[in-house]
């Protein structure tokens, strides 16, 4: 059976993943693409998408059936601009590029920076309750991974302002090509530029994660050509995934007063609570991957040459997967969710986030007892979900 002939036997769907109305609310679109197949081939988009825990999980794991170094966006164009990155490799290329990523990001590396975390919480949540109302996206999600973070990865003060921009754009990016995809380009751009000409010894700041980039390429770990994308592999996943989900947890906390109750009550919790938030509502909802040969998912047989879209907000939805899906709570103890993703390309960044999430959930059950939404306004991304402004009170 020919490709074509293979597309042609799967379930088939002109739905939508990325109009505005899908994008704020995908939960219903999600369903039935889980409920038409393991994988189902969108017309409009001409991609399988796969929504089903077993199915994302498998596709994460079996790097070689479903390979990274074609790309992961879903884009030809954007999948040549950022080819080669550590998102973007496989196999022993992939192992030195994230080996080197990693280094300052593993738990006991962490743990000098955990103090610092632990204060800058404290401060910012202490100023802000005091107030009595602030903007939970930018006011209290962005702090940490600004004040700190950026520090830390060590750019340049040059352009560091940009870097919240460049990295909700460059998520934009790695959707479909649509309106929000192209207005996105030009701000790539620019954070590429950035990367080539700032990002450089000379301008990082000495013994900082980006400096260390340059280390390796010294000693011959990884090339030279990949420093520009191994300094957005800092920039983004640093930066607007970890927003997205601190202004999330919020969120469901106002609207979940109970749950608040229980974490408050018992902050044993508190690693349960912050891996529930990230299933619940993954603050990326949506890679892509090539498909390298045929492969029979349960049935629906994608043809080598195809790809797919990864929906890890969906397969975090999935009932077969997890009782009640759509229940928010802080007791299920969801640890193999996959809002980090999973495999080989699992988030390097997961044990700063958590250490992030956890700082600032844990000054905030000290000070406050209510959340109250007084405004919101939902992010509109190609990929990542969180909020551009989320104004709350609190008691």
């Amino acid at each position: 059976m020919g490709a074509s002939e293979m597309i042609g036997a799967a379930p088939q769907s002109d739905y939508d993943p990325y109009t505005d109305e899908a994008l704020l609310d995908p939960w219903l679109g999600y369903k039935r693409l889980r409920d038409a197949g393991p994988a189902v081939w969108l017309t409009k988009y001409r991609m399988f998408a796969l929504t089903r825990y077993d199915a994302v999980r498998r596709a994460l794991l079996d790097w070689e059936s479903f390979p990274s170094r074609y790309g992961v966006m879903m884009s030809d164009q954007m999948n040549r601009v950022l080819r080669g990155n550590t998102l973007c490799s496989d196999g022993a290329d992939h192992d030195a590029l994230r080996s080197v990523l990693a280094r300052p990001l593993k738990p006991r590396a962490l743990r000098p920076v955990r103090d610092q975390i632990t204060a800058e919480a404290e401060s910012v949540v202490e100023k802000l309750v005091e107030r009595g109302s602030f903007d939970a996206a930018t006011e209290l999600a962005n702090h940490l991974p600004v004040a700190v973070v950026s520090s830390l990865v060590g750019l340049p003060e040059k352009g560091r302002e940009r870097m919240l921009v460049w990295a909700e754009e460059m998520f934009n990016c790695f959707g479909p090509i649509n309106d929000r995809t192209i207005a996105s380009f030009s701000v790539l751009e620019e954070m590429m530029d950035y990367a080539t000409a700032e990002a450089v010894p000379g301008k990082l700041k000495p013994g900082s994660w980006a400096d260390g980039i340059h280390d390796a390429v010294a000693r011959g770990e990884v090339p030279a050509q990949a420093c520009p994308a191994m300094m957005i592999d800092y920039v983004g996943p640093s930066l607007d995934t970890t927003i997205s989900a601190i202004s999330n947890a919020v969120w469901l906390f106002a609207n979940n007063p109970q749950q608040w109750d229980l974490l408050r009550a018992d902050p044993r919790l508190m690693p349960s609570a912050i891996s529930e938030v990230l299933r619940y509502d993954s603050p990326i909802q949506d890679f892509s991957r090539y498909v390298a040969r045929d492969v029979d998912m349960g049935g629906v047989v994608l043809p080598a040459g195809s790809r797919a879209i990864v929906f890890y907000g969906a397969a975090n939805r999935d009932d077969r997967k997890y009782s009640d899906p759509d229940r928010f709570d802080v007791r299920r103890r969801p640890g193999d969710h996959l809002g980090f993703g999973a495999g080989p390309h699992a988030c390097v960044g997961m044990n700063l986030a958590r250490l992030e999430m956890q700082a600032l959930f844990t000054a905030l059950a000290k000070r406050v007892r209510r959340f109250t939404i007084l405004e919101e306004e939902p992010r509109l991304n190609n990929v990542l979900r969180g909020f551009t402004s989320l104004r709350v009170a609190v008691s």
